[in-house]
């Protein structure tokens, strides 16, 4: 099986799977290159609602393909970060279902999902102090806000890898699902998710990754005003029903970027 990102869209969700069983779904440069346009078109993609990442069979993924790793600080970060901060920006919700190993990169790019469920049994690690390679800041940042400075240092300064029980209870991971149960687990709330407001999810989004802009605060309340979500939200609770909220992400002109990160051909991604 060549290395790939494979990925399909059904009921609502698109799954991306990183393919690389050779190297334990280590990521190639293809694979980083192809993951920020994928995400550009999952985005724009109306009938794409949630995405969940995940890996090939019984590993999450190893993290980036050694071989491939440059040996300056531009080289090394130039594959990963731009792919991290498209899924950081991925509009819509995301969730990261892991099993086995999630390492170096692909603790990275799990740490860029809103949402991580693993299974019994899957181990972490945040590895660059074992290459000599310096931690980008926004990926450092990142990982503070998801476990704390004390959890961050230790997976960073150290390079030891945890489990599923302890990156549940730094924070790490939102859910640990026994064996055989990931897949329903997460079928199940992204089911959930889907049930919600997608506005609501939109702003929330935006407004947990930093400062708001006031002009983007104005943004979304004439998107809350117009759209009559609340409306739909308070009568389906006052009436008893299950909700049937409709806002869409206006045309792409109109709103805040989908994702960063440059528009490359996705040679690797079918």
């Amino acid at each position: 099986m060549e290395p790939c990102l494979h990925h399909d869209v059904a009921d609502g969700t698109a799954t991306v799977v990183i393919r690389n069983p050779a190297k334990r779904n280590a990521l190639t440069p293809g694979m980083w290159r192809a993951l920020p346009p994928l995400l550009e078109r999952l985005a724009a993609d109306p009938a794409v609602r949630a995405l969940v990442l995940t890996g090939e069979g019984d590993t999450f993924s190893a993290g980036a393909d050694i071989g491939s790793l440059g040996t300056t600080y531009e080289e090394s970060t130039a594959l990963a970060l731009p792919a991290e901060e498209a899924l950081a920006h991925f509009p819509k919700p995301t969730l990261a279902a892991v099993r086995g190993y999630c390492l170096g990169g692909g603790c990275q790019l799990a740490a860029a999902c809103d949402l991580r469920f693993a299974e019994e049994g899957a181990r972490f690690g945040v590895t660059p102090a074992r290459l000599g390679i310096v931690y980008a800041p926004s990926s450092t940042r990142r990982l503070v806000d998801l476990v704390g400075p004390a959890t961050a240092k230790y997976l960073l300064l150290s390079g030891e890898l945890i489990g599923a029980e302890r990156a549940l209870r730094t924070g790490l991971v939102d859910e640990v699902l026994p064996p055989g149960g990931l897949d329903g687990r997460v079928a199940e709330f992204t089911r959930v998710l889907l049930s919600r407001s997608a506005l609501t999810q939109a702003a929330a989004k935006e407004f947990t990754a930093g400062p708001v802009d006031p002009a983007r605060l104005e943004y979304w309340r004439e998107q809350a005003s117009d759209s009559g979500e609340t409306r739909e939200g308070i009568a389906a609770f006052v009436e008893r029903r299950a909700p049937r909220f409709g806002w869409t992400p206006p045309a792409r002109s109109d709103r805040h970027p989908a994702v960063a990160g440059p528009s490359v051909p996705a040679d690797h991604s079918r």
